[in-house]
Order: C-alpha cells, then structure tokens, then sequence
C-alpha cells in the first residue's frame, strides 16, 4: 500500500466509509470529519507512518501543515517522510 492509499484509508476509517469514497478533492468537512476526528486521523497517520506532524490541534489554522484537503494531506505527509529520510 503507497502512502496515497493509506493516508486514504485512515481518513476513510474516520468518517466511516469505504476507501473509494474518499477522493483527493475531498474536504475534511465534505468526509463529515470533525476536529475530533481530525485530531484521532492525525494520530493514526504519525503511527502509521512514525513521523510527527506539525500540527496544533488547540489552533489549526495556525499550523504548518496543510489539511484544507485529503490530496493536501498526502502531500503534507509524503513531504515529512521525505525529511525524516534525510
């Protein structure tokens, strides 16, 4: 499974639907993913993929990291892999 895939499958898990539901276009909001949901989606991503994501679940919209959508998401977390690599 690519990081696309499961990034997908993590946020899919959280509004409960089925993986195909969920397209990079999507919203958080569209997913019906509230702030809770979005705080337990990024928990799962930083285990899924061990790395921590900048993100401030008090102020989230003075984080560095970008959740305005699920293909902003993916980018966000293929970004951080790729620093941690390093």
């Amino acid at each position: 499974m690519d990081i696309k895939e499961q990034v997908i499958a993590i946020i899919a898990e959280q509004a409960v639907l089925e993986p195909s539901d969920v397209s990079p276009d999507s919203t958080l909001e569209d997913l019906g993913i509230d702030s809770l949901g979005l705080v337990e989606s990024i928990f799962a991503i930083e285990e899924a993929f061990d790395i921590s994501v900048p993100f401030n679940a008090n102020a989230p919209e003075e984080s560095d990291f970008d959740i305005s959508s699920v293909a902003s998401i993916i980018r966000g977390i293929e970004t951080l892999i790729a620093e941690q690599k390093d």
